[in-house]
């Protein structure tokens, strides 16, 4: 009878075998595992969390804490942070055939959670450019080269060098690498020239060019100077002659007016003088007035005081036989009885003879 040999359990053995095994099993488990799901992914202040789901990006979020499951599920991470850079080129051409160097500078940024559909449409071509600081420079390095070539290009040696043609120049080059960095996704923000490079052979000649610009503006100045100061000498002088003229003129002024206000003067004395002639005349005129009616009135007066006299008058010279009656009677009751009466001839008048010592008094009754 024969006897079968002995087949080893393959999973029987020593522990440290056992071990390994269960350690390879578990590797492998989390490794596919980690396919599935993530737990507690972090998006920190500065980045953009994008989602994604079996490939393809299934959202695009802000910072926060995130968890998923699913089939084939991650979570990548974009720095929403400016990447500085700075690129410099010695070899430019400028349209009149000059050559000038270029140092350019400026900051990156990728496409932030409020650009989410650039984030969808653009990752697959540009994913690396989106995680890599490194290739997102070296990108837009190469993108502020041919910006600058052809900004420069397009202007003279003194459109891209002298004065405010610097400024005129960033414009251009900014304009120019965000419109190319804009393909990708990219903006580019705060781009400054901070340095123009001129080599030696053009910076003598750009010396000798400023020192005879100053020299003919030094000239030009010495000319305009020599002409200011003309010009203000004769401004003074005809300042001068202005002076005088318009001191002559207020002086004929003054005296026209000093005259004017002479005539009127004479004039208002005039009214003035005939304004009291014609109050004189007029009280003259109501002081005849007056006095003629005063005499009007004394006439009156005077008329009604003799009216009885007068009415006697006539009625003594219509009655002449009464007359002679109240002559009688005054005769009569003028007479006393001491009286004398002497009678003479009419038309003669007694003579009276006062008695003194030896004169014996004698009346001539005229031979009667």
């Amino acid at each position: 009878m024969s006897t079968l040999p002995n087949r080893r359990n393959p999973f029987s053995g020593s522990p440290i075998v056992i071990a390994a095994i269960v350690v390879v099993i578990g590797f492998f488990l989390l490794v596919f595992a980690g396919q599935f799901y993530y737990a507690f992914e972090r998006v920190d202040e500065q980045e953009v969390g994008v989602k994604f789901q079996g490939g393809k990006i299934k959202d695009v979020v802000g910072p926060g804490v995130y968890s998923d499951v699913g089939l084939y599920v991650d979570l990548q991470r974009v720095s929403s942070q400016g990447i500085p850079f700075s690129v410099e080129d010695q070899e430019i051409i400028t349209k009149d055939k000059q050559r000038i160097g270029l140092v350019v500078s400026g900051d990156i940024f990728r496409p932030g959670v409020n650009n989410k559909d650039t984030l969808r449409t653009l990752w697959a071509q540009y994913r690396g450019i989106y995680l890599s600081d490194d290739l997102a420079t070296s990108r837009v390095m190469d993108l502020a080269r041919q910006a600058m070539k052809v900004c420069v290009g397009d202007r003279t040696f003194d459109d891209n060098v002298v004065g405010t043609a610097r400024d005129v120049l960033r414009t251009c080059i900014d304009e120019e690498v965000s419109a190319l960095a804009s393909n990708f996704g990219l903006s580019i923000e705060n781009v400054v020239v901070p340095d123009i490079i001129l080599s030696g052979d053009v910076q003598i000649a750009l010396d000798a060019i400023v020192a005879s610009r100053l020299e003919t503006e030094k000239a030009a100045q010495d000319t305009l100077r020599a002409r200011a100061q003309a010009d203000a000498e004769q401004a003074k002088q005809e300042g001068e002659i202005r002076v005088a003229q318009s001191r002559i003129q207020e002086q004929a002024r003054q005296e026209t007016t000093l005259a004017q206000l002479q005539q009127e003067r004479v004039q208002a004395q005039r009214v003035v003088i005939e304004a009291e002639k014609n109050n004189e005349l007029f009280a003259a005129q109501q002081d005849l007035e007056i006095n003629r009616a005063k005499a009007q009135a004394a006439t009156e007066l005077a008329k009604a005081e003799i009216a009885s006299e007068a009415a006697l008058a006539e009625l003594y010279n219509s009655m002449p036989s009464y007359v002679s009656l109240l002559l009688a009677r005054a005769n009569a009751s003028a007479l006393n009885e001491t009286d004398k009466v002497i009678f003479v001839p009419e038309g003669t008048a007694p003579t009276i003879v006062l008695p003194g010592p030896g004169i014996v008094p004698t009346v001539d009754t005229g031979g009667q």
